[in-house]
């Protein structure tokens, strides 16, 4: 059981045999193995859903058992006491509780729904009223953009060229086809054109952005349709808690006297 070893080597980091206590589910060459630590790891494990049944109870014990008898012979050879593992039983330790510190910190300052609301409608003005359906030719460099666009000028057919000499992989095979997207989701040289040609409006002129040279053509526009709250709430939360995770680093930051050695 992956899930079983991955929370018996948290345990076993976390608590040293020296402090086990007379609270033994087992004993290996006369030191108990723990039975607040077998309850841990039950719990963890229940946590995620699955039953914790006889032959799960088994699988547990039966691993504590074997990390014991490793641990106690990796002790036997003085692996513990070499520079490396004792480098990294201590950064392990500050992993550890580093990652329980921020779970404290987020269950004692969580999100609150008016705050994810307020965030869902920054997200829909930023969406804006309206959403377009573009295609477009992306190349290397403005000589091969403008003459694209003398091409189409001439008769060219838009789907063939995005075929032929697109660059894009994403949107190449389908005639440079972008589908339905709000200018907030393009980068703003690109939404800028786009949001101002007219339907089957082809861009005059190259259009450059980091990706290259496009050469754009308006398909049509519709009313906006952001994505619902509910779906996005999630998200939205997650991204919440982690600005409120920068902030408080930030502050930390900002009381602490910090000297890096030159």
């Amino acid at each position: 059981m992956k899930l079983i070893h991955t929370l018996i080597a948290v345990a076993a980091f976390s608590v040293a045999p020296s402090v086990f206590a007379a609270d033994s589910i087992a004993t290996v060459n006369g030191k108990p193995v723990k039975q607040s630590i077998y309850d841990l790891i039950s719990k963890d494990i229940a946590a995620t859903g699955q039953k914790i049944d006889d032959n799960t109870k088994n699988a547990i014990i039966n691993e504590l058992i074997s990390s014991e008898l490793v641990y106690q012979e990796a002790q036997r050879l003085g692996l513990d006491k070499q520079p490396d593992f004792v480098l990294r039983e201590e950064l392990g330790k500050r992993k550890l509780l580093t990652s329980v510190f921020l779970q404290d910190y987020l269950k004692k300052n969580p999100v609150s729904d008016a705050d994810t609301k307020a965030a869902y409608e920054q997200y829909k003005k930023a969406y804006g009223d309206k959403e377009f359906s573009a295609r477009h030719i992306l190349v290397k460099t403005e000589a091969e953009a403008k003459d694209i666009i003398a091409q189409l000028n001439k008769g060219g057919d838009f789907t063939k060229l995005a075929k032929e000499k697109s660059i894009d992989p994403g949107s190449k095979d389908k005639g440079g086809d972008l589908g339905w997207f709000s200018p907030a989701s393009m980068v703003k040289p690109f939404s800028d054109v786009a949001a101002n040609l007219q339907k089957g409006a082809v861009s005059a002129s190259p259009v450059q952005t980091q990706f290259g040279w496009h050469v754009i053509k308006m398909v049509d526009s519709r009313p906006a349709q952001p994505l619902p709250y509910e779906k996005l709430k999630d998200g939205l939360q997650k991204n919440l808690q982690q600005r409120n995770l920068e902030k408080m680093m930030s502050d930390l930051r900002g009381k602490a006297k910090i000297e890096i050695a030159k």
